[in-house]
């Protein structure tokens, strides 16, 4: 078979971080979903007459590979990958063909790497071989090392997601494993949805600010308790469907975020963000590193919302 009928197959999904951004760095539970709504995969250009679009795709696309290369020299790439037919498929238009916005917090760095993992890597632990929990924490090790190119660090969760195509629950510690989540009601009016910021984020900027601040006795005293606390909860609340419960924990994640996380928190959006909490129509929080790219909403009316917020387009992603 070829390169290319074997790339045509693959699909990689986006991912949205429901809870744990920020708290999992300190070992706060974290609960991230495959978003099909934005996707990606590898396809081939035509030889001169190749867009933009793909041409840049292709020579980024390079550049990451020579940094993989450098890594496996080094010995700090802990499994194999054919870089022979990686480098052939580049010469011959390969680029990755994705809507998901780059800097939005919803796995595009993530996309690309599970791309580059599953159909370069020698002997990739496959979705099968994660039934065996340390399979799983191999598999989220490679991929973070993969993915430390584009934010100096990286946990591995996110092309994890976008690789398996399946919710993941981090129960802290470094331990995780898929679960199932609530059908959704399709006719409730209690929601989770996105907000878009208009503008993109610095994820390593952000993370940097933020391991910055735990040097600060009374912020890590906080994210160790009140944020751990209620984001755990709300994991909890969430996995077993009680919505009333959930949302004052969101409420409680909503206003710790808006008193302690600047920059995170775009300045445009926290009258917004303290209206949510005030009026009790929704609640906003973080999706991914913030300072940009999708704000996450949850609502327990999400016309009501819609009407509060209807100089934003809201984009239902959850019904609850």
């Amino acid at each position: 078979m070829s390169s290319k009928a074997v790339l045509k197959d693959s699909l990689f999904y986006a991912k949205i971080l429901l809870f744990g951004e920020y708290g999992i760095i300190e070992d706060s539970m974290g609960l991230s979903i495959p978003f099909e709504h934005f996707q990606g995969r590898f396809d081939v250009a035509q030889t001169g007459s190749e867009t933009e679009a793909q041409f840049k795709s292709n020579r980024s696309i390079r550049k990451y590979v020579k940094h993989l290369k450098d890594m496996h020299f080094n010995g700090e790439l802990p499994f194999k990958m054919d870089f022979v037919r990686l480098e052939a498929d580049l010469e011959g238009g390969l680029y990755f063909d994705s809507s998901i916005p780059q800097g939005f917090g919803v796995g595009s760095s993530g996309a690309l790497v599970a791309a580059l993992y599953k159909n370069y890597s020698v002997n990739p632990i496959t979705a099968e071989d994660v039934m065996i929990e340390e399979n799983l924490a191999e598999l989220k090790s490679n991929l973070a090392i993969m993915e430390s190119y584009f934010h100096g660090k990286s946990s591995g969760l996110d092309p994890l997601i976008c690789y398996l195509n399946l919710p993941i629950l981090i129960k802290g510690k470094g331990s995780l494993d898929t679960v199932g989540i609530p059908v959704e009601n399709a006719q409730s009016k209690g929601a989770i949805f996105l907000m878009n910021s208009g503008s993109p984020g610095k994820t390593k900027g952000m993370v940097e600010i933020f391991l910055e601040r735990l040097k600060e006795e009374g912020f890590r005293k906080m994210v160790k308790t009140e944020l751990k606390k209620h984001n755990d909860h709300a994991v909890k609340h969430f996995l077993k469907g009680e919505v009333k419960p959930l949302l004052e924990n969101v409420k409680a994640l909503s206003t710790l975020f808006l008193n302690n996380f600047q920059p995170m928190i775009p300045q445009k959006f926290e009258d917004v963000w303290r209206k949510g909490i005030e009026t009790n129509c929704y609640y906003l929080k973080l999706c991914g590193s913030g300072g940009g790219g999708f704000i996450l909403g949850f609502t327990e009316d999400i016309d009501r919302a819609k009407e509060m917020l209807k100089e934003h387009n809201l984009q239902v992603i959850y019904k609850m």
